[in-house]
């Protein structure tokens, strides 16, 4: 299969391109961080640039497994520094120990232009902070988009509910579009990804012994898409279930952001809209990826609202916003939305055929005083697409605008 090229993610490496910036490209394992990286390489080289004047290492292949620490990197690329500049790319480098130490001294020494990928949050909250407090910039890579998801399997738009079913059961991770039509090898895949996400980026990463309560809160996150959680919550379930005994609070909160840090779970804080103040309780959480979270549950309790809520919120993120959950008033909004120049209120419901859910879903909206767009997102397709200035959009058609 041809590469596909990813061209927000690529246009975003090459605007950054001969800034003194360190480009750091983040994001859940298999989301296409490495593909993204060699996609830049051969940019580069179709622009010109002499492949000896590009520092290429990737630290999952054993070609690097001589390379340990910092020492190692630095004397490696050292060897391969002439005169002219060089453009160093290297891949999951969290794995070389303290690796932030040559990063900050190929700035202090070399005419480089750095570009990173990691896999966890980590990456981002260690010393390179310290060391380059604002002097990097954070590439987000995430699963692909449901509009990307049909390029990648040349999919016209015929039947399209049924290919967006599809991306609802398996997903966004790249892979998957190889091997869909094998649900076996999908499943195993999946597996394979889930597990590799909890024993690298947080098992190992963080010597967790409890690793029953750590499955638990997972399968809990995941069975809890877009209901408010709580450590609290967490605790009391797993204690009135008898799956844990005696959980600790303490013990919940870091797990949970262990999950936030290995990108396999994002969370969305409460705001309230009028005092435009962030709430600390109650906020929800959002996996990477559906495949992933079918896949944490056996493809069972698979409630479409909360995964139709969920492509929203990822959908949200690559488009740039800032989300949370909105409050106002007495009534909840699933989604603000927000950017430097606009703010956006969204609902997500599965259909909005029935009176209730119509009325309640256009209440939450309407207790909002601004006058920034409010929308509501739905798998129906209605007449009419408006009621009192709040729109009704398809899903699938507000995926593909843009």
């Amino acid at each position: 299969m041809e590469m596909i090229i990813r061209k927000e993610y690529l246009n975003k490496m090459i605007a950054a391109k001969d800034t003194e910036f360190i480009k750091v490209i983040t994001g859940v394992r298999r989301s296409g961080k490495s593909t993204l990286l060699m996609m830049f390489k051969e940019y580069l080289l179709n622009s010109g640039i002499k492949e000896e004047r590009i520092v290429y290492m990737n630290f999952e292949s054993a070609s690097y497994d001589d390379i340990k620490n910092y020492q190692d990197l630095y004397s490696y690329v050292k060897a391969k520094i002439k005169k002219e500049k060089i453009y160093l790319l290297l891949d999951e480098v969290q794995n070389v120990d303290m690796w932030e130490k040559a990063i900050n001294s190929f700035k202090v020494d070399f005419d480089i232009d750095i570009y990173l990928t990691g896999s966890n949050a980590y990456l981002l909250s260690s010393e390179l902070s310290t060391l380059l407090s604002g002097r990097y910039i954070e590439i987000k890579v995430y699963p692909l988009s449901f509009k990307e998801y049909l390029e990648f399997n040349n999919y016209d738009k015929e039947n399209i509910e049924n290919k967006f079913n599809e991306y609802l059961k398996y997903g966004g991770l790249p892979a998957i579009t190889l091997i869909k039509d094998n649900s076996d090898l999908v499943l195993s895949y999946l597996n394979d990804i889930y597990n590799t996400i909890v024993k690298k980026d947080i098992i190992d990463k963080n010597n967790i012994k409890n690793t029953a309560l750590l499955e638990n809160i997972i399968k809990y996150l995941a069975n809890n898409i877009g209901s408010s959680v709580s450590s609290t919550k967490i605790s009391d379930y797993l204690n009135s279930n008898k799956i844990i005994k005696n959980s600790n609070h303490q013990t919940i909160d870091n797990y949970l952001n262990m999950l936030e840090k290995s990108f396999i779970m994002y969370k969305a804080d409460r705001t309230d809209i009028k005092n435009k103040s962030l709430l600390k309780t109650l906020g929800k959480y959002y996996i990477s990826d559906i495949g992933i979270r079918n896949i944490i549950l056996g493809f069972r309790n698979i409630d479409e609202g909360h995964l139709l809520e969920n492509v929203v919120y990822l959908e949200l993120l690559r488009r740039g916003y800032r989300v949370n959950i909105g409050k106002s008033n007495e009534y909840e909004v699933d989604f603000v939305a927000e950017n430097p120049n606009d703010i956006k209120y969204y609902q997500v419901t599965k259909s909005i055929s029935n009176d209730d859910v119509r009325n309640r879903e256009i209440r939450s909206l309407e207790s909002i005083e601004d006058n920034y767009e409010k929308i509501i997102l739905t798998r129906d397709r209605l007449i009419s697409n408006d009621f009192n200035g709040i729109k009704v959009k398809n899903i699938i058609d507000w995926l593909l605008d843009e």
